[in-house]
């Protein structure tokens, strides 16, 4: 079993880690890219801190259930992510970063959780680009994250 994860981890476009560190369980949402000696590598996108993570454990279940992982969140290896929901958990902790009020980070995961797949694909595509910062605004706005 643990084999098979693994290899599906090797394949996947993203991927979670849930850490504990000393304020409590963290995560790390990493995705595939290729380097300059073209290999690919798991770069870190974001990470999401112990409150992000809990108000966001809805949304972070239902990702790895969907990818055939344990729904559990508890420290331990990469777990896979696939490109639909690898998109909108990195979405989300990109928008997260830096946010402290729970019931608003909340809210903003099941924005993320009901995302349509391609549209919060294209705005993680947004925030990656050089001009991210307008763009994680944006988001914040429309997911309530923020007022």
């Amino acid at each position: 079993m643990a084999s098979l994860q693994v290899q599906a981890t090797r394949t996947a476009p993203f991927a979670l880690r849930v850490v504990q560190r000393r304020e409590g369980l963290a995560a790390i949402i990493y995705r595939r890219r290729v380097n300059d000696r073209m290999e690919e590598r798991f770069d870190r996108v974001a990470a999401l801190s112990p409150l992000a993570l809990t108000a966001s454990s809805g949304l972070l279940r239902s990702a790895l259930k969907a990818n055939g992982g344990k729904a559990k969140l508890e420290p331990g290896p990469y777990q896979p992510l696939d490109a639909d929901w690898g998109a909108r958990v990195a979405g989300f902790a990109i928008v997260a970063k830096g946010l402290r009020e729970a019931r608003r980070l909340s809210k903003s995961a099941e924005h993320f959780r009901g995302a349509d797949a391609t549209e919060a694909a294209s705005w993680f595509g947004r925030m990656q680009d050089g001009r991210g910062l307008r763009w994680v605004r944006a988001l914040r706005i429309i997911t309530e994250a923020v007022k």
